[in-house]
């Protein structure tokens, strides 16, 4: 399964910018079978603009992504974008099949204090897995790496794929490093970090974009700048690791 990741510099509260940008990446991808997009790629941490900015259930992204992922027969884990939804804010991960189909969306559960989130956003209440090829997966969004449980309870139900979309500010950048790379060894499972670079008003993002498999081992280099980070997901890899060091079923469910 091939994964291409894009490290983007987002427009601050330029949504249509932003769709064209994303538009533009996909068209250079060839013989990809998922395409990854960072945390709020649609209008980044705008947070005073977003009730203006957003569209309705996030359709007018979720139409052109529908429309791209056909075109070019590319499943996309399109990162998270703002979404309205009547009178509340959701910061919601979306997934879109190679059929134009959208399949699964989450709304990030923990809100950041640091940036003011809670403030602006609505906080989801529900995680859920999705499938692609008959693989199980599932979504997280950037402040939700901090929290161990969610990583654990998508394991437990079967997934062996975690993406982890984000806006993680350069000041950080090596928490989400650690933290990555715990969130793969302990469950076992493969890790798809996109995070952006750039600049929203006084927060400088800070990249590190990477593939972790489940022995905790970049697959991927890592690039400064703006670009493509692709790397090969072997399942059979995650199957056998788990054969190898039952991890997951020696835990002491009876005790913790």
């Amino acid at each position: 399964m091939k994964i291409a990741i894009y490290q983007m510099e987002i427009l601050p509260g330029e949504p249509e910018k932003n769709i064209e940008k994303v538009a533009n990446w996909l068209s250079t991808l060839d013989d990809v079978d998922i395409a990854v997009l960072p945390e709020m790629w649609n209008t980044s941490y705008t947070l005073e603009e977003l009730v203006n900015i957003t569209s309705e259930e996030g359709q007018r992204e979720i139409e052109k992504l529908s429309e791209l992922a056909k075109q070019y027969q590319i499943n996309i884990v399109g990162g998270s974008i703002a979404v309205k939804v009547e009178d509340k804010i959701y910061n919601r991960a979306i997934v879109i099949n190679k059929n134009g189909e959208h399949i699964h969306q989450y709304d990030k559960l923990h809100l950041v204090p640091m940036l003011d989130e809670p403030n602006y956003l609505t906080q989801g209440n529900n995680i859920s897995i999705f499938e692609i090829d008959n693989v199980k997966m599932g979504v997280i969004i950037c402040y939700d790496l901090r929290f161990p449980e969610i990583s654990r309870k998508l394991a437990l139900e079967g997934i062996e794929v975690l993406f982890v979309v984000a806006e993680w500010p350069i000041e950080r950048i090596s928490q989400f490093e650690k933290l990555l790379y715990a969130r793969a060894i302990e469950n076992q499972v493969y890790v798809i970090a996109s995070n952006s670079i750039g600049k929203c008003d006084d927060t400088v993002f800070g990249g590190k974009s990477m593939v972790i498999n489940p022995l905790g081992e970049a697959t991927t280099k890592i690039i400064l700048g703006e670009g493509t980070i692709q790397a090969t997901v072997n399942i059979e890899e995650i199957r056998n690791i788990r054969t190898k060091i039952p991890l997951l079923k020696t835990r002491r469910a009876d005790i913790y």
